[in-house]
Formats: structure tokens, C-alpha cells, sequence
């Protein structure tokens, strides 16, 4: 292998694994944000709870805003139905 072959393999190989750590440094950062963001929530639903809200509940409506109301009011539908079928209505 000549010398210019030999500095080009090695060029490509730093660029590599330059690159790789890039990555990996990139997604570390990133769970460190979420990690924050995720402190964050558990703050404020601690701080709804010494208000006197029902955390539970507050979670279940913030998990229902995120579907598409449709899907939604079926599986309202859905509930409605099986908790009739049991007499829970």
C-alpha cells in the first residue's frame, strides 16, 4: 500500500470514528434533556397533588389530548359499552 493510499485509509477511519462519537455524544445529550423534561412533569404533577388534584386523573387527560378525537370518542364508546356489560353503569 503506497503512503498516499495509507493516509487516505487513515483519514477515512478518524472521519469515522469522529463521526460515530458525534453520535453517540449527540444521544447522550439528548437523554440527559429528557431525563430533565421527565423531572420537570413529575414536578408539576407533584405541585397539582399538594393542590388537592387527582394526579391520576390529570395524567389520564393529558394522555387523552394527545389522540385524535375520533379514535377517542371510540374508545369511549368501547369503555361505555364493556362497563354497561358488566353493570358498572
Amino acid at each position: 500500500m503506497s503512503t498516499a493510499a495509507a493516509t487516505k485509509e487513515e483519514t477515512a477511519h478518524k472521519f469515522a470514528k469522529d463521526q460515530l462519537k458525534a453520535f453517540v455524544e449527540r444521544v447522550e445529550r439528548l437523554e440527559e434533556e429528557k431525563k430533565t423534561i421527565s423531572d420537570d412533569i413529575k414536578d408539576v404533577y407533584a405541585e397539582a397533588k399538594a393542590i388537592g388534584y387527582d394526579v391520576k386523573a390529570l395524567r389520564t387527560i393529558v394522555r387523552m389530548r394527545k389522540q385524535d378525537i375520533d379514535e377517542r370518542k371510540e374508545q369511549e364508546t368501547i369503555l361505555e359499552t364493556y362497563m354497561q356489560a358488566l353493570g358498572m353503569l
